[in-house]
């Protein structure tokens, strides 16, 4: 009886995140929040001024860059305000939405990259099909499915963790409200329940990563079919910028679970994790605008756009 009535009990938690040189995580997550936001932003708004920029790749890539506007704005900013106000508290309502909408948006990532290895496979192999194939229609579809999974999953984690109990200890060794770190304080032994908050997850990022493995094994297939050497770059600049954002989000999102394997450590988890939740949201402007001159020129008209707009004097 006193485990089920000790979630009631519970108005919040303690986030611990990152207690060493507080002044100095402040500004350095404050800067690379700035960063992402500007960056995505940025990305976001060439491609949707950009006529020739609104082909099926450019879509999901401004999907993509928004989804990662708002999966590093679930995290950075509580974080920011507990540091400025050197408080740690988070209360049980604003913990589980948070953990919500990670949940939506890290799931959005995963299948956004699974979409958009799709459509560089249909690009490579059946080129002389791309346009019909990769119809505005499917695009528009494909963007929705990716949007409804994510939700759908995120809300069932959600009441799977509502029905949970919890025990007298509620710091969370991390920045942020995460499933695992949850899942870990519970004083419930629902074997259905700790299989859906642990199976689930593994097995839609198994599915989008089967996705991208075997669109590239495919792509890699048809680039060494080409004969020309030039005819096999053109074919593999297309997709570059793709493999390295993909790179980055499961290499470090893999990172993050197989370390916490290996080491009990939940403070060198919460670290490790800043890499696929801050950095890689980061990087992926600087990836697609410096290896793609489609991008990078729309860039540059933006701003020099921007720079040339004459000032309204009144």
């Amino acid at each position: 009886m006193g485990s089920e009535n000790s979630t009631r009990r519970i108005s919040k938690f303690l986030l611990l995140g990152f207690s060493e040189s507080p002044d100095l995580m402040f500004a350095l997550f404050l800067s690379m929040y700035l960063i992402t936001v500007l960056g995505n932003l940025l990305i976001t708004v060439a491609i949707a001024s950009q006529s020739h920029l609104h082909t099926p790749m450019y879509f999901f890539l401004s999907n993509l860059s928004f989804v990662d506007i708002c999966f590093t704005s679930t995290t950075v900013p509580q974080m920011l305000v507990n540091i400025q106000t050197r408080s740690r508290d988070i209360t049980y309502g604003d913990c589980i939405t948070q953990m919500c909408f990670f949940l939506v948006f890290a799931e959005l990532d995963n299948l956004l990259l699974g979409v958009m290895a799709y459509d560089r496979y249909v690009a490579i192999c059946h080129p002389l099909h791309y346009t019909v194939i990769m119809s505005p229609r499917l695009c528009t579809l494909l963007v929705l499915l990716s949007w409804v999974i994510s939700v759908l999953h995120a809300l069932l984690q959600s009441l799977v963790v509502l029905q949970l109990s919890f025990c007298t200890d509620v710091e969370i060794p991390h920045f942020f409200c995460e499933l695992n770190q949850l899942a870990q304080l519970t004083c419930s032994n629902s074997v259905p329940r700790h299989l859906t908050m642990h199976l689930a997850p593994v097995l839609l990022a198994a599915t989008s990563l089967s996705a991208v493995l075997y669109s590239y094994f495919k792509i890699v297939s048809s680039i060494c079919a080409v004969s020309s050497t030039q005819g096999k770059y053109k074919a593999f600049s297309t997709c570059a910028s793709h493999l390295c954002i993909v790179s980055l989000f499961y290499g470090t999102g893999l990172g993050v679970y197989l370390s916490s394997a290996v080491t009990q450590s939940s403070h060198f988890a919460a670290r490790v994790s800043v890499m696929y939740t801050v950095v890689t949201p980061m990087l992926n402007p600087f990836v697609y605008s410096l290896r793609n001159k489609d991008v990078k020129r729309a860039l540059e008209r933006l701003l020099e756009g921007k720079l040339n707009c004459p000032i309204a004097l009144n």
